[in-house]
């Protein structure tokens, strides 16, 4: 693997694309069923910091799709359909499961991880879908 090989702008592109899902995701598609499953209030949700919140977020965006790049690198032919399986799989495999983990331990609602994890699953195979195709 080498970082100087990885494409910058798909790498920036797809951090900025999960931004955009999260958004959808957790504003009209799941939002208010994720609030209520996770115990928020319209006021905790005031409380918290933007700026720490989705600066914060995109961070973390940022250096997934980066894991991502570095991992597509590894494929000898890197495409749209092989980033997309890729980023399926490691949603799938690693972060659902993981976060399957966390939640059956926690206690916490099974709609609640459909809708974590789902947006996980989600993230990372459009990550993986754009780091393949940019490449």
């Amino acid at each position: 693997m080498n970082i100087g090989e990885l494409n910058w702008l798909a790498v920036v592109a797809s951090a900025l694309s999960a931004f955009v899902l999260g958004a959808l995701w957790y504003g009209p598609l799941f939002g208010k069923a994720w609030q209520a499953l996770s115990g928020l209030s319209d006021e905790d949700i005031q409380q918290g910091s933007p700026a720490k919140i989705y600066g914060g977020a995109f961070v973390l965006n940022l250096v997934a799709a980066f894991g991502m790049g570095m991992v597509m690198q590894l494929h000898p032919m890197p495409d749209l359909g092989s980033g997309l399986a890729v980023g399926s799989l490691i949603g799938l495999a690693f972060v659902a499961t993981s976060f399957g983990i966390n939640y059956l331990f926690a206690l916490k609602p099974l709609r609640l991880y459909l809708i974590d994890a789902g947006y996980m699953v989600v993230l990372l195979a459009i990550v993986g879908t754009i780091i393949g195709a940019w490449r």
